[in-house]
């Protein structure tokens, strides 16, 4: 039996009973349904196309932050999209827009919010974090934006977007953020980014020690946890504890239900901790909000038309998967705990060497050149990313690339010569649980490839 064959027969009686649901309407006309071996012959074809793919299923897939949806998830979503609600509107999708609402308020639970606030799915990060923005730049309209260069490349974007000044916080000579340069400006600054969790390196910024500054000089704090929110959950075992600690003091949040929330895309939300945010997204119209007397989610949100089939998803899979140590929480310590494999593994290697340890589940590393140059990291590294995509199915590893500029790298490895303006290294995202058993394999692949150079 195949990964999904087990869950083929429930999902079939369940359409079997929304078809006796739909009856109850009365005899229909189908359009379009009767074209059968047109659709069959059409979806053999996309069968072939999708064989395309790189195995984001597979733990060998180690690179972008890719992997399917639970099963729960994703039967959830197509039961929903048979009938393709609308969350904009309750009258769009009563049901769908209750699960919404409910998915949401356990996720201001887990970052430790309480009622009342005001909070909503989105069809992504970006869109979360453009809402943030707007708001920020609504409350503070004469004043930057201002995130640290390891921040997402959406905040430069979206503050172009809203016609607003960004300020980016540098790097020290030494690598890391010159939050002193932050301190030294924040009579410019109406609204500070902190990532939990970098997308490139998975670093945790230092928000406890940066709250009472920024609340001192009346700067708000949006935290993007798009990748690493929820992390929260299992916050007393990570070295970022005390920083998650205080993620419910923040104004905002950003996370993305279809990273590890095992959502398909496109499932982000956004949550304010002040519910007067709502008044800068307060707008009419005269034929969506009419059903009902209770606050629309297309009345507290920049996007309009949004699928229901998101919510009933993410509702569904937290039924099973409740936001606790023991639920969710166990996906995630098997992440963390597979980056942790690789990276001893890796540092107890003479052939390779990590940027640095891992906060959350993001590994960067290195093979080692004979020729301590910039460029022969780079040369290398790209050999084995290419090496790897290329091996037969059973054999191979399916990384990305991570470039650093040079100045970054040589304040960790001054004995390499930096013949470049930037290096290439080598960069996985073990975000699946599977990693954890296939970690120590994993290693041993990058030494295989490694030796046909």
């Amino acid at each position: 039996m195949n990964r999904y064959e087990a869950y083929l027969p429930v999902l079939q009686s369940a359409l079997r009973a929304l078809d006796d649901w739909r009856t109850q309407y009365g005899e229909e006309q189908l359009v379009g349904f009767t074209d059968t071996p047109d659709m069959i012959q059409i979806i053999q074809d996309l069968q072939k196309r999708l064989e395309g793919n790189y195995p984001f299923h597979h733990p060998q897939y180690a690179g972008q932050m890719l992997k399917p949806p639970h099963p729960l998830a994703w039967i959830a979503y197509a039961m929903a999209m048979t009938i393709n609600p609308n969350n904009h509107a309750l009258d769009g999708g009563p049901p769908t827009s209750e699960m919404e609402k409910e998915a949401v308020a356990k996720l201001a639970e887990m970052v430790g919010y309480d009622n009342p606030y005001l909070g909503h799915l989105t069809s992504g990060g970006t869109i979360a974090n453009l809402e943030a923005l707007f708001v920020a730049r609504e409350i503070h309209p004469q004043k930057a934006i201002a995130a640290s260069t390891k921040a997402h490349y959406t905040h430069r974007r979206m503050c172009r977007v809203l016609n607003t000044e960004f300020m980016e916080i540098p790097l020290k000579s030494n690598g890391e953020t010159d939050w002193d340069y932050l301190m030294d400006n924040l009579d410019r600054v109406g609204t500070v980014v902190v990532t939990m969790g970098t997308t490139g390196l998975g670093d945790v910024e230092p928000l406890a020690d940066l709250l009472p500054e920024l609340r001192k000089n009346g700067v708000r704090v949006h935290a993007d946890a798009a990748y690493g929110g929820f992390f929260k959950i299992i916050e007393k075992e990570l070295p970022s504890s005390a920083h998650w600690a205080k993620l419910g003091e923040v104004d905002s949040i950003v996370i993305d239900p279809h990273k590890h929330g095992l959502q398909p895309y496109g499932c982000g939300s956004i949550m304010f901790k002040d519910p007067a945010a709502g008044t800068y997204f307060k707008h009419d119209s005269p034929y969506t909000y009419f059903t009902s007397d209770e606050l629309h989610l297309g009345e507290i949100s920049l996007e309009c038309s949004r699928a229901g089939a998101s919510a009933a998803a993410f509702w569904a899979t937290l039924q099973l998967f409740p936001l606790t140590n023991d639920g969710l929480g166990k996906y995630l310590k098997s992440t963390v705990t597979a980056a942790k494999i690789l990276y001893r593994n890796l540092t107890g290697s003479a052939r390779f060497e990590c940027f640095k340890e891992p906060e959350l589940d993001i590994l960067v590393y290195f093979p080692i050149p004979e020729n301590k140059t910039l460029s022969a990291v780079s040369e290398l590294s790209n050999h084995l990313f290419k090496a790897g995509a290329e091996a037969a199915p059973k054999e191979g590893l399916h990384l990305s690339l991570y470039k650093l500029g040079a100045d970054e790298f040589t304040a960790r490895f001054s004995e390499y010569e930096a013949d470049a303006d930037s290096v290439t290294l080598l960069r996985s995202v073990l975000m699946k649980p599977e990693h954890e058993p296939f970690a120590t394999k994993l290693t041993n692949r990058l030494h295989t490839l490694l030796d046909s150079v």
